[in-house]
């Protein structure tokens, strides 16, 4: 593992945290962040990406507000802080910091060319974002907040879609959820699987509300997806 630059859109430059897999030229899956910065759990998805046979790639999208911010939810003073972030960050931007991540990647030496990405909270509703702001080759959506408002993008997203629906998400009412999935029911690329009775970050393994047989079956859904669509090479257990 280790920490490589990237050129930003309007000159600036930014880190991300990189995992190789033991084999290359490999897919490459961007893990996007919750709001709590590039932590100890996105490292760790990282490095699971890497166990499938991927490169792992996660960029520092809070660069713009403060390099290397690491937060956790565990910490009462860290979780406001972490909000606070959350209304600071520049969507707009962190889409096009996303694209510069995507082209970076997808020229890296050691990447065949596929590329995907896979998103959590914040990094759910921006997984879904580039997807219909790209042309990435496949995309995972946790429990992405806000994506009711913005549906009217489904018709960008011409590659396959993958999104996860917790049941009792405190961030995505039901009314919310259902509308979700009634609208991408229907669409070529798009497959939702909801989970009844999961609060929002039920697949965070060090997070409050993490349900360990929910979690492995998302990470199973996610990883025969990236398998299917990335080449990544051999198919590997993805979950704790």
């Amino acid at each position: 593992m280790s920490t490589v630059e990237i050129q930003a859109h309007d000159g600036g430059k930014f880190n991300a945290h990189i995992v190789m897999p033991d084999k290359t030229p490999a897919g490459a899956v961007i893990v996007i962040q919750e709001i709590f910065g590039i932590n100890r759990d996105v490292r760790t998805k990282c490095e699971e990406m890497a166990d499938l046979g991927f490169i792992g790639i996660a960029p520092d999208l809070f660069w713009r507000i403060k390099p290397g911010i690491e937060l956790y939810d565990s910490n009462p003073e860290q979780l406001q802080r972490a909000f606070q972030l959350f209304g600071e960050f520049n969507v707009d931007l962190g889409i096009k910091d996303l694209q510069s991540t995507l082209e970076f990647i997808r020229k890296h030496p050691d990447c065949n060319g596929h590329v995907g990405t896979v998103g959590y909270c914040l990094g759910g509703k921006l997984a879904y974002m580039l997807a219909a702001a790209s042309d990435l080759d496949a995309a995972v959506s946790y429990y992405g907040v806000g994506l009711e408002a913005m549906l009217d993008k489904a018709g960008q997203i011409k590659e396959p879609i993958l999104l996860h629906i917790a049941g009792n998400d405190q961030f995505v009412p039901k009314d919310a959820q259902d509308k979700i999935i009634e609208t991408l029911k229907d669409h070529d690329t798009a497959e939702t699987f909801h989970y009844p009775g999961m609060d929002h970050a039920f697949a965070r393994q060090n997070g409050m509300h993490y349900n360990v047989e929910a979690a492995k079956l998302a990470n199973e859904r996610t990883a025969t997806f990236l398998q299917t669509y990335l080449d990544g090479g051999k198919v590997a257990k993805y979950a704790h």
